[in-house]
């Protein structure tokens, strides 16, 4: 407000001719500070010094739609509502790398990033062989989580790494380990057993990360086990068991082995916790606090790695580690950027198996995935895609674990051009090349959502993933296209309009499944299934032929009684 104006309130009077030496002074201040602020560049960007909550670093943000620019490509990239907990506190040193990985980084003394896997020789003493071992498996340079985490590892540091799906993790964590680890326990004079453990939460992401284990420790006696019942019965002999260095496992097998003394953790000073998000939710938290519990070497160094970690799952974590670091690549619960990602409307049950097969017959470019949300309706969905010709297979957990094993290396080596899947083979399984990811039935959570379609675009290969949804799902659908956004997809402003599903909603949804109508009576009830349809035609031209003889027959009984 003008002084001038204030003062003159009230009936006081102000001479400004008689003082207008002293008037020009406030004047002149007064033009030179519109001046200033007619200077200021005014621009969406938050200001660095007002940045208090790194909002523009894609760091945690409590309004709706907040912005942030990805550097690397100018995208302009959009996440609504509540993403997690603050990220830091004023004691923590907060780093964001200015590359392209778009990492970003909390906790005290952040180790240094690494440029190149050559630097970890001079930095970290690393061995040349086991350098060679990860060119020869086809890395060339670090992925944005290993340029920050495997420094953080290799100083010993606690770990919460979240990374997009495909991103290398698996290496961010089995380098450090074997760069750690020394020489075989089996050449050492006191042995001692197991020194790093590997906890994933199904089988075969545990044998994959072996295959994963056993490239890297290429030319070294590094003794690698996967805990099954076979490895188990050979790890009665206490003797054999004091020879493994490094363990891979799931929480079942692990505390089952504990329980009959199979297996001693005393000595482990290396845990990695794969999938941290699923691990610890309800299902696996138990077994997890069992393996916590067994694990009491005093210099025990713990690590959890995951695409997504809800804000409840990362506190759990944040319970057990100790002063950890965290590692975020990209923006928190988003999917990568090399994955073109669709919804698509579908009306009803009958309208999703039309759209699948309408996307058959436009073609694809196997190898293809399907989720369902259920062993009963991947079985279904496989005798539909089976009666339609397709050469196709089904894998869920109620196979046994050799016909698994089977179906994933024919899909591997492309015997098998689409397979259907249910959760089971969302988390974590590498399948290099896969094409196309389509969801057929919706996501019970965001997580899902992003694990599943993970399975595409991985190591910066392109790859594309169509959602279905009906109107059972719509409630929902928001959560999912927040994702897209997120990862700068278009999506229809109808889907970003559309009310967000409630708390209460949610954990409905996570905890039982949309109840659907049976794909086979779906198929019948729709375009049907082939056979069905070709059972009804040949009766009727049975029926017809029948009739047709029946007539003909009567009509030369006429003939001849007429003729005599």
């Amino acid at each position: 407000m003008d002084a001038f104006a204030l003062l003159s309130r009230g009936g006081a009077q102000f001479d400004k001719k008689r003082f207008s030496k002293e008037v020009s002074l406030f004047n002149g201040k007064r033009k030179a500070d519109e001046r200033a602020v007619s200077k200021l560049v005014v621009t969406d960007e938050l200001p660095a010094e007002l940045d208090f909550f790194k909002y523009a670093e894609g760091g945690v943000h409590t309004g709706k739609t907040k912005k942030s620019i990805n550097s690397a490509n100018g995208k302009e990239n959009v996440m609504e509502g509540v993403q997690s907990q603050a990220e830091g506190s004023g004691s923590e040193d907060v780093h964001t790398m200015p590359t392209a990985h778009r990492i970003r980084c909390t906790g005290d003394d952040v180790p240094t990033p690494i440029a190149a896997f050559d630097e970890l020789s001079s930095r970290y003493s690393i061995p040349s062989e086991l350098l060679h071992n990860v060119t020869e498996a086809g890395y060339s340079e670090p992925t944005g989580v290993q340029t920050q985490g495997i420094p953080v590892l290799l100083e010993k540091r606690d770990l919460a790494a979240i990374a997009p799906t495909g991103s290398g993790k698996t290496l961010a964590y089995l380098l450090p380990i074997f760069g750690l680890l020394g020489a075989p326990v089996r050449s050492a004079t006191n042995q001692v057993g197991a020194r790093a453990l590997i906890v994933s939460p199904t089988r075969e992401l545990a044998q994959q990360i072996h295959n994963e284990a056993l490239k890297l420790a290429k030319g070294r006696k590094w003794k690698i086990v996967v805990l099954n019942k076979a490895t188990a019965n050979a790890l009665r002999d206490k003797a054999a068991r004091k020879k493994v260095d490094l363990i891979i496992t799931t929480p079942l097998s692990l505390v089952s082995a504990l329980e009959d003394g199979i297996v001693d953790l005393d000595h482990i000073r290396h845990l990695i916790l794969d999938e941290a998000d699923r691990l610890l939710e309800e299902g696996f938290l138990k077994q997890i606090e069992e393996i916590l519990a067994a694990c009491s070497h005093p210099d025990l160094q713990k690590a959890v790695f995951s695409a997504t970690l809800p804000a409840a799952v990362e506190a759990i974590a944040n319970t057990f580690l100790r002063q950890p670091i965290r590692v975020i690549v990209g923006l928190k619960d988003s999917a990568t950027d090399t994955i073109h990602q669709e919804l698509l409307f579908c009306g009803s049950e009958i309208g999703k198996l039309q759209a699948l097969r309408n996307l058959i017959a436009e073609g694809i470019q196997p190898p293809v995935l399907i989720f369902v949300q259920s062993i009963e309706r991947a079985t279904e969905l496989f005798h539909e895609l089976l009666y339609d010709g397709l050469n196709v297979d089904v894998v869920h957990s109620d196979r046994s674990k050799a016909q698994r094993e089977e179906t994933v290396r024919r899909f591997r080596q492309g015997e098998v051009w689409v397979l259907v899947a249910t959760e089971l083979m969302a988390r974590g399984m590498d399948f290099k090349g896969v094409n196309l990811v389509v969801n057929y039935d919706f996501p019970q959570t965001v997580q899902s959502y992003i694990h599943r379609i993970g399975r595409t675009g991985r190591a910066g290969r392109p790859g594309k993933a169509v959602t279905y949804f009906t109107k059972e799902d719509a409630p929902y659908v928001k959560s999912v296209a927040n994702v897209l956004k997120a990862s700068g997809q278009e999506v229809p402003q109808y889907m970003l309009d559309l009310p967000k599903p409630s708390k209460l909603k949610k954990r409905e949804l996570k905890r039982r499944p949309i109840e659907r109508k049976d794909i086979s009576r779906a198929a019948g009830a729709g375009m049907g299934r082939n056979l069905a349809i070709k059972r009804r035609d040949m009766i009727r031209a049975s029926k017809r032929r029948k009739m047709d003889g029946e007539k003909a027959g009567r009509e030369k009984e006429v003939a001849l009684a007429e003729e005599a």
